[in-house]
C-alpha cells in the first residue's frame, strides 16, 4: 500500500449579490455530519445513547500489515470502502493501522454520515508491547505514540473505543508470552488514566486476546480482576472457532457459559472460518438470545482479501470486486438484525478474581508496573504530536523504570513484537484439527 496524503475538505461557497455590489468571496466551514450517540460501556453491555449496541462489524486494513497503512488517512481509500460497508450494512470497523500523525477528521466525518463506529488498535508494529521483552517495550516513548493516537481520535464521536493490545498474550510454545500480560494491563490503565486526566468522555478501553484454550479464561479474567483504574473497560477475542455448521457444534454454548457473570462487555474482535462454505450463520447465533445476554456482537474478518484469503472484496487500485461472500455477509447482516430490547444484559459491573499461576498461566502477583516516570508528564501536559509510521521506534527505548510494582498511572519491527500475525487461514485448519485455535503474531 502507498503512503497515502490527507485530502482537504473545506467546501467553499459563495456569497449573494446585494444591489449589484459585490462582495468578497467567503469560505464556508464544511458542514459537519449530524453525531451518532457515542457508545459507553455499562452492565455488561455497550449503549449508544439510551439503546442497547451490539457490534456489527468487519475488521479493515486494506494492503494487510504488509504495507503497514492507514486506510482513514486518505479521503480517497477511505471513501471507496465506505460505499462498501453502506451496502453491507455495517455499524462498525476495526482498523490495525493508523498514523497519529495525520489528520482523520474527513474519513472520520464520512463513517459517521453512514452510521459506522470505529475501533482503533493504539499501537503499530513500530510502537507496541513486544511479547519476547516487555518490561524493555513498556516506556515513556511507547506511550507517548499510544496517547498521540488517543488525542487524535477522541475528538469524534464515532470513535467507539480503544485496543490496548491485540494477541500479545498467545501460545506460543518457545516463549512464555503470558509474562507480557502484567504490561498490557498497565498499558490498558495508562491509556484509561490518561482519557479522564485529558477530560476525554469516557471511551471504552480494552483487550483484544487470542482465543488459545490453554490460557483463554485466565487471559479473560486477568484483564478484569483489581480495582476499578486497572480493569479493562470491554474485553475481545479472535474466535476462528465455527468451521462447523452450528452454535453447539462450533463449541460457543461453552463459551457463553464460561463468560455468565463476567461483568464487562464481551465481543469477538475478530470472527470466522474459512475452512467450510462462509455463510456467516455466527451472526445468526451472535444476534440471538442464546449470547446477547453475554456478548455485544463482534467483527467479522476481514474486508479485503489478502493473503490469508479471509476477505470478501479484491482490492486493485480505486476498483473493489465483490466477491461471492460479499453477497453472503450483506445477506446475513440483513436477515440477522440487532435484536430490540436490552438482550437480557445485566446491569451491574462487577470485577472477577485474578487468575493463580499454573502451567500455564506464570503471572503470580496482582501488581502492575508503574507507569515509566517519563510518561507522567503527558497526563498533565498532553502527548504531543504523534511520531505517526515513520518514527524510530519505541520497542528497545526502555527507561528502566518499568520494573513491577502497583503503580499507577497518576523501533524495530520483528516478528515477536506486537506486529505481525500468522496467517488466520492456518490457524483455522488447525483449529478444526485440534479443537484450539492457536492465534499468533499481528498484535497491533
Amino acid at each position: 500500500m502507498r503512503s497515502f496524503v490527507i485530502a482537504a475538505a473545506i467546501s467553499a461557497g459563495f456569497s449573494g449579490l446585494a444591489n449589484a455590489t459585490p462582495t468578497h468571496t467567503e469560505k464556508e466551514v464544511a458542514k459537519r455530519a449530524d453525531s451518532l450517540p457515542t457508545v459507553t460501556a455499562s452492565g455488561n453491555a455497550f449503549w449508544a445513547g439510551t439503546e442497547r449496541f451490539y457490534v456489527r462489524g468487519i475488521d479493515y486494513q486494506p494492503g494487510g500489515e504488509s504495507e503497514s497503512a492507514d486506510p482513514l488517512a486518505d479521503t480517497d481509500i477511505c471513501k471507496r470502502d465506505i460505499a462498501e460497508f453502506k451496502k453491507l450494512g455495517v455499524n462498525t470497523i476495526r482498523v490495525y493501522i493508523t498514523d497519529n500523525s495525520k489528520d482523520h477528521s474527513e474519513c472520520m466525518r464520512l463513517l459517521a454520515e453512514a452510521g459506522i463506529y470505529l475501533i482503533v488498535d493504539a499501537n503499530n508494529s513500530k510502537y507496541s508491547i513486544n511479547r519476547r521483552d516487555p518490561a524493555t517495550s513498556y516506556n515513556a516513548v511507547y506511550l507517548q505514540s499510544v496517547f498521540a493516537t488517543i488525542d487524535e481520535f477522541a475528538k469524534y464521536d464515532n470513535t467507539l473505543g480503544f485496543f490496548s493490545g491485540n494477541e500479545v498474550i498467545n501460545d506460543d510454545s518457545e516463549t512464555d508470552t503470558t509474562k507480557a500480560a502484567p504490561y498490557v494491563k498497565a498499558t490498558t490503565r495508562d491509556m484509561r488514566a490518561y482519557i479522564k486526566a485529558r477530560g476525554y468522555r469516557a471511551i471504552p478501553v480494552g483487550y483484544s486476546a487470542a482465543d488459545v484454550s490453554s490460557n483463554r479464561m485466565q487471559t479473560a479474567h486477568y484483564f478484569n480482576c483489581g480495582s476499578d483504574e486497572e480493569r479493562s473497560d470491554f474485553f475481545a477475542f479472535n474466535d476462528y472457532s465455527w468451521c462447523s455448521s452450528d452454535f453447539i457444534t462450533a463449541g460457543w454454548d461453552v463459551k457463553v457459559k464460561n463468560f455468565t457473570g463476567y461483568g464487562i462487555p464481551i465481543f469477538l474482535s475478530e470472527w470466522g472460518c474459512n475452512t467450510n462454505t462462509r455463510n456467516f450463520k455466527e451472526l445468526e447465533a451472535l444476534m440471538s438470545d442464546n449470547m446477547t445476554s453475554v456478548y455485544s456482537g463482534g467483527l467479522m474478518y476481514e474486508y479485503s482479501l489478502e493473503e490469508s484469503n479471509y476477505g470478501i472484496v479484491h482490492i486493485n487500485g480505486d476498483q473493489v470486486t465483490e466477491e461471492d461472500e460479499f453477497a453472503a455477509f450483506q445477506s446475513a447482516l440483513s436477515e440477522y438484525p440487532a435484536p430490540t430490547g436490552d438482550g437480557g444484559f445485566v446491569s451491574t459491573t462487577n470485577a472477577v478474581p485474578c487468575p493463580t499461576a499454573d502451567d500455564n498461566w506464570s503471572v503470580d502477583s496482582t501488581d502492575l508496573p508503574p507507569i515509566p516516570e517519563g510518561a507522567k508528564q503527558y497526563m498533565d501536559n498532553g502527548a504531543g504530536d504523534g511520531p505517526g509510521l515513520a518514527g524510530a521506534g519505541s520497542q528497545t527505548a526502555g527507561d528502566g523504570s518499568s520494573s513491577s510494582g502497583s503503580g499507577s498511572s497518576s523501533s524495530n519491527d520483528n516478528d515477536d513484537s506486537a506486529a505481525g500475525r500468522l496467517d488466520p487461514g492456518r490457524l483455522a485448519l488447525t483449529s478444526l484439527v485440534s479443537g484450539v485455535v492457536a492465534l499468533a503474531a499481528f498484535m497491533i
